[in-house]
């Protein structure tokens, strides 16, 4: 696994800018990069945000919205975006990745958890395009990072028993998997955090 570390982030260097396409700016979020080379930022969203996340999802395929909301929806209306910027925090996060130019979301990380933070729920989706870089992994990974830090013991994962790549990757970061209860259509699987973090 890549280590994600909290350091003040660096100016990414002048080839990333170039392949992007985008205009390369020092930026106050979390920088990441992941096994194959590709730089994105994270930072927990802002109320600003929502209109950039409006069309975020305009650019993730319809099996990607549904295996996000486990049901299939057209788009994601004005309300349920809403929903996602109406975080505390603390209890509820929502990491969003971008791009380098700070401004295009490329994936979203919600957390929810319980008032005594002994588990908490992650659902992550990807921008259609932005796919197969290796993000899923190193996103995901900084997620579990910071809820550690938050004092969250469990994070858990509802899955679709057709979204094989989710299932798969959760698996190899090490979640264990089960049928989740009382819907045989889905898994649920799980990640102790109370465990010491693997060395890599």
């Amino acid at each position: 696994m890549s280590d994600a570390k909290h350091t003040d982030p660096a100016p990414a260097p002048d080839h990333a800018a170039a392949d992007s396409g985008h205009e390369l700016i020092v930026s106050s979020s979390i920088p990441l990069t992941t096994r194959s080379g590709f730089e994105f930022h994270v930072r927990p969203v802002e109320p600003a945000d929502k209109e950039a996340l409006a069309d975020f999802f305009r650019h993730v395929s319809r099996d990607d919205l549904r295996f996000r909301f486990l049901s299939p929806i057209p788009e994601v209306r004005d309300s349920l975006l809403e929903d996602l910027i109406d975080v505390d925090h603390d209890h509820k996060e929502d990491y969003i990745a971008l791009d380098i130019d700070d401004k295009t979301i490329i994936a979203s990380a919600m957390i929810g958890a319980s008032e005594d933070k002994s588990e908490a729920e992650v659902a992550i989706v990807v921008r259609s395009d932005y796919k197969h870089r290796g993000m899923s992994w190193t996103f995901l990974e900084y997620v579990i990072d910071e809820a550690r830090r938050n004092g969250i013991q469990k994070l858990q994962s509802i899955e679709s028993r057709s979204h094989h790549a989710a299932i798969t990757l959760e698996k190899e970061m090490g979640f264990s998997a089960k049928s989740y209860p009382g819907d045989p259509s889905l898994m649920l699987l799980e990640f102790d955090l109370t465990k010491p973090r693997p060395a890599t």
